[in-house]
């Protein structure tokens, strides 16, 4: 029971977080490459702000709001 808890916060400590970066950095990649907002580079920049979501780290496109 304390490695399924300790695999989990391992899960949503590290895993995530990195899930997110690299989904932002491959959004960068594909967007330097073919040009501004295409609908995947949107997609995947979606998806990493839902990720740090979950992970319980404000999103990097609305801490504006936040202030």
């Amino acid at each position: 029971m304390l490695w399924k808890m300790v695999a989990r916060w391992a899960v949503m400590a590290i895993a995530v977080p990195l899930a997110a970066v690299g989904a932002r950095r491959l959004s960068q990649a594909v967007e330097a490459r073919r040009g501004p907002s295409s609908r995947t580079t949107r997609l995947l920049r979606q998806s990493a702000d839902a990720l740090q979501g979950i992970s319980g780290r404000s999103s990097r496109r609305r801490r504006w709001w936040r202030r």
